[in-house]
């Protein structure tokens, strides 16, 4: 009987035993654990949250970062830094500067991404019914570049339109159409685009070129009802200067552009348009 008392004793000893020296581990573990986090904290910038809470919180970027957050760091270590929220515009932009302490950044205008190209199924001939995966990179690696007589034109599976954060692309008919309302300028459609159909310009200059066409004016009449034939007239119209024809095809210069609408009105083939 003794004996089972004294086994239970022990048992009871252990016990007690294991008990604190676990919670004397437990006291040193915490202490230590205190420490470190005291000796090796990353400090963290107050003006990092103070930005980020500004920010839209899209992660679309426009801004050359991956990430909202990622740009907010950069720009708090930085200040002095050119890079900008487009998506913003100049409300956030201001309010950047604000928390940095830095002259608001001189506004340039406005851009929105716009297509060069008015590949309706009016205007160009599909060669066959494409059948394969809804992607625009997919289609255009065939050897034909897409299903349509033009080469060049949009071929309008709405990649640009699925990888647009804002909701600002839409298809209509064969090809992609920007809503400029809408578009922030991230610049997302305009990597995605495997035609490379896709600038970004100033919205407030509506005179736009709808043709990427690098093909020859007897080449593009063949494909395309409204392509854009290198003819030249708009360049020699244009007074202010704002139009040259490189490789067959016309370019504006919206410095130079006044809006005066003659190449509008000159163009033959109705490429450029007033939108």
């Amino acid at each position: 009987m003794a004996s089972r008392v004294l086994q239970g004793d022990k048992m009871i000893e252990n016990i007690i035993y294991q008990i604190v020296s676990i919670s004397a581990l437990a006291i040193v573990f915490g202490i230590l654990l205190g420490f470190s986090a005291k000796k090796f904290a990353v400090k963290t910038d107050p003006r990092v949250e103070k930005i980020k809470s500004i920010l839209p919180g899209v992660n679309c970027g426009a801004c050359g970062f991956p990430s909202c957050e990622v740009f907010a760091s950069a720009i708090a270590k930085d200040a002095s830094s050119d890079k900008r929220c487009t998506v913003g515009g100049p409300q956030i932009s201001a309010g950047i500067a604000e928390t940095l302490g830095t002259a608001a950044p001189e506004e340039s205008g406005r851009y929105a991404a716009f297509i060069r190209c008015n590949g309706l199924d009016e205007n160009v001939k599909r060669n066959y019914i494409y059948d394969g995966p809804k992607s625009c990179i997919a289609a255009s690696q065939l050897a034909t570049g897409g299903n349509k007589s033009c080469v060049y034109s949009c071929v309008g599976l709405a990649s640009c339109k699925n990888i647009c954060p804002f909701n600002a692309i839409k298809i209509v008919g064969s090809i992609a159409v920007v809503d400029s309302r809408k578009c922030t300028a991230c610049g997302k459609c305009v990597a995605v685009c495997p035609k490379h159909l896709i600038e970004l310009v100033p919205d407030n200059k509506k005179v736009l070129v709808l043709c990427n066409s690098k093909d020859k004016g007897k080449v593009v009449r063949v494909n395309c009802r409204c392509g854009c034939i290198g003819c030249s007239i708009c360049q020699k119209a244009c007074q202010p200067g704002a139009i040259t024809v490189e490789n067959n095809i016309a370019r504006i210069d919206y410095s130079k552009c006044t809006l005066c609408m003659v190449c509008v009105n000159k163009c033959p083939t109705k490429a450029i348009k007033m939108t």
